[in-house]
């Protein structure tokens, strides 16, 4: 049923309107609001004024659901579809969808309705236009127990999105939809344009789904193995014996006692290694070790440990893109490298994570956070939190001893505070856990949160639980698990000791990497997979398309009272 009135439709303004955003959502142009309004100058109005909008005929629409024989029908929105989406799906142009829709931008919640021309909806929704919302899917965090009851360690990073090389589309980088993204957030992520995305992504055409596997770009052509049935490895690790240094021996041996284990351990499993150590000697020796390798024969590099030996290796293989790892160096600069597995977490994965623990324990508490002398992660936290806290009081301060309990205006008495620590200087930490404990004991309800571990984190667990602690940690062996138990038994029947904090690394980045091999010898085919070693967490994603692999991986130990 349709009633067609003589009308003339008018909005209040209300704050955040403009000119562009008004005339946009009722479908007219500037000038024609201008037009509609003489008393508009300069673009400029107040709240509160009553604009024209519309003059003429409107029409009114009752009673029109998709089985009416009227010409207008109705969806429901379904998770991530948006109004490009629609106007792709359904053929219709974005005027004329807000001419059907005048309030479109504040009905695009999923289950609203929006009305479209019914034919429209026959000819191009199918069984698709109205259907149940579905729930998202969330994968479940890893979770690890340890054997104190007080402390709990998850992977950290389960939410973590990708651009990944997926083993059935080979030649294409793909990215996974999530909830929140449109289809203008994924092109200005990725640097792409809708036409690129949507000719890649027909389906995009039906609208955007949270679920949804979307091809970027397409990839550098895929590694193969070079040497036959054997993976052909050179580890580079500074011994320091051909420029008699030894500052960094007593490392690299530690780190190549672990490597070794997780090399036996893979070549009894039936895995065929051709391995060569080269001793890279310091940064300004390198150049000359690499004489020791051949490109043209080899399949992957572990190593070197420093961030200009690194660079130097990468220029030095860029023709064969043979896989490097660097166990140690993480900078902004390494990441256009498509052949580069970055190992290391960096601060602002961990700075990200804190502020979302954060967020989910805020009651408009004061918030302090104890800084280093960059105060680098520092602003990075007071700023983000202050994006997605609301009303959100932050202060940085030098040291712990800073930290005051809040008062509660109504009572007087006490109220307790969020303080994070910034620092990875072990003293401030010391004073940080030691002011946490002092706090809790006059007040309940401390919360408190560390971007890295101190030595005390462990030894005063019963304290700290009181204060509820969330710390994060590049790595962390849990000592209950059995994959755990027997590589520890493994390790100290071989050398007759636990392993060191290098030799852990050693094992963890040599096994993650050779466990990633598949028949071709492929280790970038293999890097979508989320694995957890003896200590470390790996969870590669692309720092950009074509760009360098960077491990986003890390545990979250919480201190439950």
């Amino acid at each position: 049923m349709f009633l067609s009135v003589s009308a003339q439709k008018t909005h209040t303004v209300i704050k955040g309107d403009n000119p562009y955003n008004v005339s946009k959502k009722y479908g007219i142009t500037i000038a024609e609001l201008e037009k509609l309004n003489p008393k508009i100058k300069d673009g400029k109005f107040s709240i509160g004024d009553i604009l024209n909008v519309k003059a003429g005929n409107a029409t009114v629409v009752k009673n029109t659901t998709a089985s009416s024989s009227a010409q207008t029908g109705r969806i429901i929105l379904q998770p991530k579809q948006t109004i490009y989406g629609i106007t792709k799906q359904y053929r219709i142009s974005e005027t004329d969808l807000r001419k059907l829709n005048p309030d479109l931008d504040s009905h695009t919640k999923i289950g609203d309705e929006i009305t479209l021309p019914l034919e429209n909806i026959r000819k191009y929704g199918g069984s698709e236009a109205v259907v149940a919302t579905a729930k998202p899917v969330v994968a479940p965090a890893e979770t690890v127990s340890p054997s104190n009851s007080k402390t709990k360690i998850d992977s950290g990073n389960e939410k973590s999105s990708s651009v990944q090389s997926s083993s059935n589309q080979d030649e294409y980088a793909t990215y996974t939809v999530e909830q929140g993204d449109t289809v203008f957030s994924i092109v200005n992520k990725f640097g792409v344009t809708i036409d690129e995305l949507v000719a890649l992504n027909p389906d995009l055409s039906k609208g955007l789904k949270a679920g949804m596997i979307l091809k970027i770009k397409k990839l550098d052509a895929a590694y193969i193995k070079k040497n036959g049935d054997a993976l052909s490895v050179v580890l580079m690790l500074p011994f320091g014996y051909s420029t008699n240094e030894t500052q960094y021996r007593a490392m690299a041996l530690d780190f190549l006692t672990g490597a070794k284990l997780a090399i036996e351990r893979n070549a009894a499993n039936g895995q065929k290694l051709d391995i060569k150590i080269v001793d890279s000697g310091n940064e300004a020796s390198f150049k000359s070790s690499l004489t020791q390798i051949n490109p043209n024969n080899t399949d992957l590099i572990i190593g070197p440990f420093f961030k200009s030996n690194v660079i130097d290796l990468l220029d030095f293989t860029k023709t064969q893109k043979i896989p490097v790892v660097a166990p140690f160096a993480n900078s902004p600069e390494l990441y256009n490298y498509s052949n580069l597995i970055i190992v290391e977490t960096n601060d602002q994965a961990y700075a990200d994570k804190i502020v979302e623990e954060v967020k989910t324990v805020y009651s408009d508490q004061k918030i302090y956070v104890v800084a280093d002398a960059k105060k680098d992660n520092a602003n990075y936290i007071k700023a983000n939190l202050e994006k997605v806290l609301k009303n959100a009081n932050v202060t940085i301060v030098n040291s712990a001893s800073e930290i005051q309990l809040d008062q509660n205006m109504m009572t007087g008495q006490s109220a307790p505070v969020i303080a994070i620590l910034a620092s990875d200087n072990d003293t401030v930490g010391e004073a940080f856990s030691s002011r946490m404990i002092a706090l809790s004991k006059d007040v309940q309800g401390m919360k408190a949160f560390s971007l890295y571990s101190v030595p005390s984190f462990e030894k005063k667990v019963d304290e700290l639980s009181q204060a509820s602690l969330v710390y994060l940690m590049d790595r962390k062996i849990n000592a209950e698990g059995s994959f755990e138990k027997e590589i520890l038994a493994a390790y100290k029947a071989k050398y007759c000791k636990t392993p060191g904090k290098y030799a852990v690394i050693g094992f963890d980045v040599v096994n993650d990497m050779l466990t990633r091999e598949n028949k071709k010898g492929e280790i970038f085919k293999q890097m979508n997979k989320v694995q957890t070693q003896l200590a470390t967490k790996f969870e590669f994603v692309k720092s950009k398309t074509n760009g360098a692999y960077v491990n986003t991986g890390f545990r979250v130990i919480t201190l439950t009272p």
